[in-house]
């Protein structure tokens, strides 16, 4: 008798282990595509804890505390844009303000979990937009902070070369090295170096890359020498596609010394924006091989309202230009991870957090719109359907993780 009760009390005692689930969500059917680990294939996806804990073909669904079906879908780590405009609320009225948006507001919805501010706030500001939004919102935000000390205030404040401190900002991103990414130079007009070259000395300093928005084009800042003597490895140059640069010749061809920078380690990045990409740039680079780094939105209010919308649509953009789908997802994780040196985002290794997108790829007759407000007509067009961070379910387009309402507890009559 003593032996069957001990039995029994050892049984009771393991039955809540016996069947608790090993996962705590399992995307089921998907095709899963996570370039840093070479997978373009169907599996599914099982994440415990907030952690992606398997990627294998066939994860037996019992395993799980929930289910969700992504059959006919793709499943990508978490989109990572590097050139966004998120210092939202403090009553300005130019990118340090009205022209921001907050993250949470357009970053889940594109499928979007981490994104880099590029160079909206500097070294005197950083501090109010890490308190304001970085550390607010839900969405992971990092910062390129600006050479100018004020950031992105418009007009002569972005010109002041009195506010240009490199020492001062590599001080400020040794103080924060979780969050500031590295430094940010745009919109200057001046015919001298002066705003790159504090740049690169912030870079120097604090060991960091540097972004370039490479202003107002003059003479007196020749292109090629910007590329091939100022930029260093690892250095990123945003809006590779604007039309006011010199990137093709007189016939139409890209210029060699780009193809000679980006082999000296140079970074091209997207950078989309609501004036710098353009269709005429665009198509002839791609076709001769001069594809970007990295796919970024340059988000804010006016670009998200017009041809560039989010970063899906860029996606999408790149795929109706002849680039390959795990390229595209390439372009917006895994190397823009490892160009803002976090490398622990970006990808579905086992153990990393469970960041991600779930997409759809539709096939149609779709619209895209540069810049200008050019229309190229494309066949195919990328979907949000849902955003995973942390594991937690943050945009659910149909409601893939959610219960038929059916299902729920009828009240009782009274």
């Amino acid at each position: 008798m003593r032996l069957s009760i001990a039995i029994l009390l050892s049984v009771v005692w393991l039955w809540p282990a016996a069947v608790q689930p090993k996962y705590d969500l399992l995307l089921k059917g998907g095709h899963v595509i996570d370039p840093k680990n070479n997978i373009n294939e169907a599996r599914d996806v099982a994440i415990s804890k907030g952690l992606i804990a398997a990627v294998e073909k066939n994860i037996d669904p019992a395993l799980a505390a929930k289910v969700v079906d992504v059959k006919g879908l793709y499943v990508a780590p978490g989109l990572v844009d590097i050139h966004v405009h998120v210092y939202a609320g403090t009553g300005g009225r130019s990118y340090t303000g009205d022209l921001s948006v907050y993250p949470d507001n357009h970053s889940f919805r594109a499928c979007t979990t981490t994104m880099a501010d590029a160079g909206t706030s500097g070294w005197r500001n950083f501090e109010d937009f890490k308190g304001r939004v970085i550390d607010r919102a839900k969405t992971r935000v990092f910062a390129f902070i600006n050479i100018v000390g004020n950031g992105m205030g418009g007009g002569q404040i972005e010109q002041n070369t009195e506010d240009m401190d490199a020492q001062k900002a590599a001080e400020m991103a040794k103080k924060y090295p979780d969050a500031i990414v590295g430094f940010k130079t745009a919109h200057y007009a001046k015919p001298d170096w002066t705003a790159v070259d504090r740049a690169l000395e912030a870079g120097r300093l604090a060991n960091l890359p540097v972004m370039v928005d490479y202003g107002q084009v003059v003479p007196e800042r020749p292109h090629e020498e910007f590329y091939l003597k100022k930029m260093r490895a690892g250095d990123i140059y945003t809006h590779v596609y604007r039309k006011f640069d010199p990137t093709l010749d007189e016939n139409g061809n890209v210029r060699a010394y780009l193809f000679e920078a980006r082999k000296r380690g140079v970074i091209f990045d997207v950078g989309h924006g609501g004036g710098s990409f353009i269709w005429r740039y665009a198509v002839p680079s791609m076709k001769q091989g001069f594809a970007p780094d990295s796919i970024s939105t340059d988000l804010h209010v006016g670009s998200m309202n017009a041809g560039m919308k989010d970063i899906v649509n860029v996606m999408s953009k790149f795929l109706n230009l002849g680039m390959p789908l795990q390229e595209a997802i390439l372009k917006s994780t895994w190397n823009p991870a490892k160009e803002i040196h976090r490398e622990k985002f970006g990808h579905l290794t086992v153990g990393a957090a469970a960041d991600v997108a779930v997409l759809r790829l539709e096939r149609g007759d779709f619209g895209f719109v540069d810049s200008d407000r050019m229309l190229m007509k494309g066949s195919q067009r990328l979907a949000c359907e849902m955003t995973l961070m942390g594991g937690n379910v943050m945009w659910d387009l149909n409601g893939r993780g959610s219960e038929p309402w059916e299902k729920a507890a009828q009240p009782r009559s009274q």
